[in-house]
């Protein structure tokens, strides 16, 4: 399994591993971004974020979630996973560019 990016560590693009090239490698991982999103909507167990996420493969999935635990963005509750403190800050980070990419969408009709 590849490692999770990690600031300082060279990654994807980056060999010195500055911190946005390490969060760009692992949001630019296959379903990294959309697991965040659907967490964003609300805590999940495995087999309902698979389902939100258009069944996706379990193995894909469970190597998601093991990356984004790992970097501390999701967390393993009683109830499901959530996102961290610091996964709600970065979907705040990224609201701007969902306002962004409806703009882009329009210039597309």
């Amino acid at each position: 399994m590849p490692r999770t990016p990690k600031p300082g560590t060279p990654v994807r693009g980056s060999t010195t591993g500055r911190p946005i090239m390490a969060a760009l490698d692992l949001l630019g991982r296959r379903w990294a971004l959309r697991v965040i999103w659907e967490l964003h909507q609300g805590t999940a167990g495995f087999r309902e974020l698979q389902r939100r996420c258009e069944q996706m493969s379990s193995s894909v999935l469970t190597t998601r979630l093991a990356e984004l635990t790992e970097a501390h963005l999701v967390e393993l509750t009683d109830d499901g996973y959530r996102l961290t403190p610091l996964g709600t800050e970065l979907v705040a980070a990224l609201l701007p560019l969902e306002s962004w990419s409806a703009t882009w969408a329009a210039t597309h009709r």
